[in-house]
């Protein structure tokens, strides 16, 4: 039996989702290492485990692979990855923890109600195009993020283009695209809660 689940749901599209995970680890090394060039290895890492995410849902239709565990195991990445950018952030003091602390909450509010569904029905819930909405506008806040720390390193580094005032700027950038980021990632929560009410409210009567 272990043979047949092995055979069957270790596949190249959940492959894909494992890389993911994967990768995540390796963009926090280089996020951390004050190198210039590690800066520009953690926005290479961070893009392939983008694209990682892009073609493992395509793979998985084309090679008619889906199956329950990576209806799982995809969400479970994207969070893996964009949370580890975020925290990350916090550490390095770019990005206010009370935001962050709102993006977990509600991935691990979402979470617990798939693996509700898991335990009561052995359904996999399957994330709705408003989490994939959600999961793109974090990519793209931590892509912005990962920009400026480039840019600011590079020109403060190798030539004279770069002034203290642009800091304030870059500071308020930050904070308006991580404050819609954290917007979506709430309202995409509350809204896949409500399409799936039933379940909270059937647990509510065990």
């Amino acid at each position: 039996m272990n043979t047949i689940w092995l055979r069957k749901n270790f596949n190249l599209s959940n492959s894909l989702t494992v890389s993911r995970i994967i990768l995540a680890f390796i963009f926090m090394v280089f996020l951390f290492s004050e190198a210039l060039i590690f800066r520009y290895l953690a926005i290479i890492v961070f893009g392939l485990a983008c694209l990682t995410d892009l073609y493992d849902g395509k793979v998985a239709r084309n090679r008619k692979e889906e199956t329950n565990f990576g209806r799982l195991l995809d969400p479970i990445a994207d969070k893996i990855l964009t949370l580890s950018a975020f925290l990350g952030f916090v550490e390095l003091g770019l990005v206010p923890a009370w935001m962050v602390i709102l993006i977990i909450t509600r991935e691990i509010g979402i979470t617990g109600l798939r693996l509700m569904a898991i335990g009561r029905s052995n359904k996999v819930l399957i994330a709705g195009a408003g989490g994939k909405h959600k999961t793109i506008s974090q990519m793209v806040a931590i892509f912005s993020i990962l920009g400026i720390m480039a840019a600011r390193q590079a020109l403060m580094a190798y030539t004279d283009l770069w002034r203290y005032s642009y800091d304030r700027w870059a500071e308020n950038f930050i904070f308006i695209i991580v404050f819609i980021t954290v917007a979506l990632t709430l309202i995409s929560g509350i809204s896949y809660l409500w399409r799936h009410k039933e379940i909270i409210l059937n647990a509510k009567n065990l």
